[in-house]
């Protein structure tokens, strides 16, 4: 299963629309936390599909947005 706001299509969408910045992206980060959360999905699991291979981000990219996503995690309610 892909994450809906990893599927998000740089080329094709509107940049004046959404600038993306630090708050955009922080609030990305909860939305998928509070996603994942809502199908029932464990920390476990969120973590294994950041980690999936993808043309856009590399392993070690990978690996920082998983430390990221485990610290919202376990500081959003």
């Amino acid at each position: 299963m892909m994450i809906p706001c990893f599927s998000f299509d740089f080329e094709t969408s509107p940049s004046t629309t959404h600038p993306i910045n630090e708050e955009f992206v922080a609030k990305a980060i909860a939305n998928v936390v509070e996603s994942a959360r809502y199908q029932g999905q464990s920390l476990d699991d969120l973590v294994a599909e950041v980690l999936q291979d993808d043309p856009i981000l590399d392993q070690v990219q990978r690996q920082w947005l998983s430390k990221i996503v485990t610290q919202a995690w376990r500081s959003l309610p």
